[in-house]
């Protein structure tokens, strides 16, 4: 089902799309190819929209958080703003310091992606970046599917190009278990399928190495309460303010990468992913500046984003996996968010 969420400042409107089975719920908007909503039962039966969120089209457009949006063409940073690719420095527009952040201050979270096809259970936007869209070149056709079946969310990313360009593609949402309004989810229990990840210096750009997690603070290998693991001193996590981390997923193909449960609604989240990286964002940066969907301002980790991609940086780092494509190739990406009901249990 097809609503209006609103308008732009030029007066592009943008639409809401509803999708779902008897167990959840999806709202997905064109702009910014969003996850907006997602309705799921706690284990007492209350219906919780889990995911952060803005109120209204233009907020969401405003927005520096990338709530729930499709980010692209390269998610993450990009130290200094520029790469070279086969002989050829390519300058981007920097929005994070010196650095270039989630596709640039216009990235794909500012477009308004075309609805290519909607049904009861799936939406699939596409989107045509041009040649030099925010410093990149090719032309780029990227693909972002969401369908929901049962329990589960899979957002599937493709894209194509016409010369060799970069490409790596990641949807930014937040999640609470206990409900978007619902204040911090310090009390959620995180657990990563990683024994690895890329340490960062304090601008958050990686060393360009991977790190053993065992005896450090950036071990979730175990489900760990979030806000207790983050007051521990520790200089990864004093630098990024929290968890801004990126983790080497363990294995190959699709496999589990993380879980997220809360004691208080007893709702588990299993996230699944091709992907070799999965970034961890505490919402460090919400300050309630932003208002959130029900109405209550988002304050400092009123949500986690987990984030599957490539690692940060990598167009500059010859060690991580390469986010190059050529033509002739096809960028993919899939992820799936599994939700559970337990009887607030302990994860498994």
């Amino acid at each position: 089902m097809r609503h209006l969420f609103g308008a732009l400042a030029d007066g592009t409107p943008v639409g809401r799309y509803v999708i779902g089975s008897d167990a959840i719920e999806l709202h997905l908007l064109d702009l910014g190819a969003t996850a907006h909503q997602l309705h799921v039962s706690d284990c007492n039966g209350n219906r919780l929209n889990v995911l952060l969120g803005h109120p209204d089209a233009r907020s969401q457009y405003a927005t520096s958080a990338y709530l729930g949006s499709t980010v692209g063409r390269c998610a993450n940073r990009i130290a200094g703003a520029q790469f070279a690719l086969e002989g050829i420095t390519y300058k981007l527009p920097a929005n994070d310091g010196p650095h270039t952040l989630h596709g640039g201050p216009e990235g794909f979270h500012r477009r308004v992606w075309h609805v290519a096809e909607h049904s009861d259970t799936t939406v699939t936007f596409t989107l045509d970046s041009p040649d030099g869209d925010q410093g990149f070149p090719g032309s780029l056709r990227c693909v972002a599917a969401y369908t929901v079946e049962a329990d589960t969310v899979t957002v599937t990313y493709t894209a194509t190009t016409d010369k060799p360009t970069i490409v790596n593609v990641t949807n930014h949402a937040y999640f609470n278990l206990n409900g978007e309004n619902s204040g911090s989810v310090d009390g959620h229990l995180l657990s990563l399928n990683a024994g690895k990840y890329t340490p960062a210096g304090p601008d958050l750009i990686p060393f360009g190495v991977t790190m053993d997690v065992g005896g450090s603070a950036m071990d979730w290998r175990a489900p760990t309460p979030i806000g207790e693991r983050l007051r521990a001193h520790d200089q990864q996590l004093l630098w990024g303010n929290g968890i801004d981390h990126n983790f080497v997923i363990a294995g190959s193909g699709m496999r589990t990468a993380a879980r997220l449960y809360s004691p208080d609604s007893g709702i588990q989240l299993v996230i699944g992913t091709d992907q070799p990286g999965m970034q961890v964002y505490s919402g460090n940066q919400l300050d309630g500046s932003i208002m959130g969907s029900a109405g209550r301002r988002y304050l400092r980790r009123a949500g986690i984003a987990l984030e599957t991609q490539l690692y940060p940086d990598a167009p500059n780092q010859p060690r991580f996996p390469s986010a190059m494509l050529h033509p002739g190739q096809i960028y993919k990406s899939v992820t799936c968010w599994k939700v559970y009901r337990r009887s607030k249990d302990l994860l498994r």
